[in-house]
């Protein structure tokens, strides 16, 4: 599974001026309700009700919020540049910049497993983290997340 399956380009957003979590979540759930078609409040719940299991922040500013979804047709995700950083309860701390929503179908272990293993992996890359911490342009950002991870594991 290659990010660019899952991630439309429309779907990578800066964010500015957010205040909370869920600020941020009401934001992904808008991007995800219109690629997806499904209900936005729904969405939102479904990652609020995650959260409260434990916080999706994996550290060093990287946050991987995620949930399953009755009735949705595939893996999907939405991906947002935090400016600035966002308190998020995360196992070091440290505030959030590098968000990446993923949403699932309902009973998709294993494609829900593999697309959070992937997004772990990729986001722990130190050059194509640094490179997504430097641009502000949403379609840079698709460039550098859909871009093959060799072309940051050889820098």
């Amino acid at each position: 599974m290659e990010l660019a399956d899952i991630l439309a380009k429309r779907s990578v957003l800066i964010c500015t001026d957010l205040t909370s979590k869920r600020q941020l979540f009401e934001q992904l759930a808008d991007n995800a309700a219109e690629t997806t078609g499904h209900d936005r409040s729904e969405i939102l719940t479904t990652l609020l009700e995650r959260e409260t299991l434990g916080s999706t922040g994996l550290g060093d500013g990287v946050a991987v919020p995620h949930g399953k979804l009755a009735g949705l047709d595939g893996v999907t995700a939405v991906f947002a540049r935090l400016s600035p950083a966002l308190e998020f309860d995360s196992v070091d701390d440290l505030p959030v910049d590098l968000v990446m929503m993923l949403l699932a179908p309902a009973g998709s272990g294993a494609d829900h497993l593999k697309a959070l293993s992937r997004v772990a992996r990729l986001l722990r890359t130190e050059a194509l983290v640094a490179d997504l911490r430097k641009s502000h342009d949403p379609q840079h950002l698709y460039e550098i997340l859909t871009s093959p991870v060799a072309t940051y594991v050889a820098a």
